[in-house]
């Protein structure tokens, strides 16, 4: 039987997208305690499914798919641009798909407007009329009202018509920012992107014999299977090593490891995957609320996941991707020497080369030089920093890598940083290698 707690998120799916929510309603109508009603309204606004706008109050929305993730709604632009609704309230769920700007004549317009794009514009009423009446929302800069038949245009065409003390150049780049950052979080790659479902996953529970562990070893040839209790909570998992010497009829909860590491469909790949490895562990259960299993990952898939991910092109440009594509690397013998110039992006408030630019920098060659020596995918886990020295702007760096300690799964490297043969920093890196399947 479904809790409380699921009844209210599937609840929630139900409505109609743009219905209002409140915690006390919420409560009201499914009978539960208000604080029950918060925390599965707040699970959901996680989830993507409602929106909770300052001066608006929580809304229904229409849950985003991943590819269409750079695209914002209305609701979403009003937090961005600290914007308050003049009219078109049951709008605000909608999807914003471009954005123009309304320094043109009225009839320019008719060439740009289109449904579901955003007029920016001052105190142009004429314009505002004709933006709704095209189908396009409209965000009014530098605090002004609008005449009351516009608002009432714009309730009357569910289309948002919102007001910023903003002006128009700062609105634009607040806009344009946000979406630069859906795209980035686009490319970031989750736990839920490539677990087996639990529809797909073996597991068995707390009062089973060993003898069901055999079983199901013989017929998917896998070691390793999370243990859950009468409402599908994870409570255990039992490897190969826990059933040695072990009776068939041995109950599954006397030899399971309780409380075992899991993770949630919103964890990033790459922190599973850096917890695996430094754990030593081969498959960690996924679980939703309330610790329910809702399916696994398995090491293998997820070092497969993160080497597709490298081989795919960037959609923006993070401070990584900026100091990977000026590095260059020149090899003498067996000594490595790697070049870049300090840019602006690189740079603190002072002019000089930040200290978290630096850490990329380390980062980056140390990685580099394993994958030279062809000894897979570094994963850091210790940088120590000795001294950093200012480095100003449109200098070049010089960064040379001393490998000090190598084995099968772990490497310690000794990177200094000159410029002008003057040393200007030095770090030591240690970190864990990834073999490549």
């Amino acid at each position: 039987m479904a809790t409380k707690h699921e009844q209210i998120l599937k609840h929630i799916e139900t409505l109609k997208v743009g219905s209002k929510i409140s915690v006390r309603q919420t409560a009201k109508d499914l009978s539960v305690s208000e604080g029950t009603a918060y925390r599965a309204i707040k699970e959901a606004e996680n989830q993507g499914l409602v929106s909770t706008i300052e001066r608006v109050g929580t809304i229904r929305i229409e849950q985003k798919r991943k590819e269409n993730f750079e695209h914002l709604t209305f609701a979403e632009i009003i937090g961005i641009v600290d914007g308050q609704v003049l009219g078109g309230r049951e709008g605000l769920h909608k999807t914003l798909h471009k954005f123009l700007i309304g320094a043109m004549q009225k009839d320019a317009m008719f060439r740009y407007l289109e449904k579901d794009s955003l007029l920016i514009i001052g105190n142009r009423t004429e314009a505002q009329q004709l933006a709704l009446e095209e189908g396009a929302a409209v965000l009014i800069t530098g605090g002004f009202d609008t005449d009351d038949h516009i608002k009432r245009l714009a309730d009357e065409l569910k289309l948002p018509i919102i007001s910023t003390s903003y002006d128009t150049f700062t609105v634009a780049t607040m806009i344009n920012r946000a979406i630069y950052d859906q795209l980035i979080k686009k490319e970031i790659v989750l736990v839920g992107d490539i677990y087996t479902s639990f529809e797909k996953t073996h597991y068995l529970h707390r009062t089973d014999n060993l003898a069901k562990w055999y079983q199901l070893n013989e017929e998917t040839t896998h070691t390793r299977y999370p243990v859950v209790d009468d409402q599908k909570r994870v409570v255990g998992i039992v490897t190969s090593k826990d059933v040695i010497g072990k009776g068939q009829d041995t109950m599954v909860e006397k030899v399971m490891t309780k409380a075992p590491m899991t993770v949630l469909k919103e964890t990033s790949l790459a922190y599973a995957a850096h917890m695996m490895i430094w754990e030593a562990i081969e498959l960690v259960p996924v679980v939703g609320q309330n610790h329910h299993l809702i399916g696994l990952i398995s090491r293998q898939d997820v070092l497969k996941a993160l080497q597709h991910v490298q081989r795919q092109p960037q959609v923006g440009e993070t401070i990584d991707d900026v100091v990977t594509s000026g590095l260059t690397m020149q090899q003498e013998g067996s000594s490595f020497i790697f070049k870049s110039q300090i840019t602006p992006q690189m740079t603190n408030s002072l002019g000089t080369l930040s200290n978290g630019v630096f850490i990329s920098f380390i980062t980056e060659v140390s990685s580099r030089v394993m994958a030279h020596m062809k000894k897979g995918d570094l994963v850091a886990e210790n940088i120590s920093v000795y001294f950093i020295k200012p480095v100003q702007i449109e200098n070049t760096i010089d960064l040379i890598p001393k490998v000090l300690e190598i084995g099968r799964k772990s490497v310690k490297i000794d990177i200094e940083v000159y410029h002008e043969k003057e040393i200007v920093g030095k770090a030591v890196l240690i970190g864990q290698l990834i073999d490549r399947y």
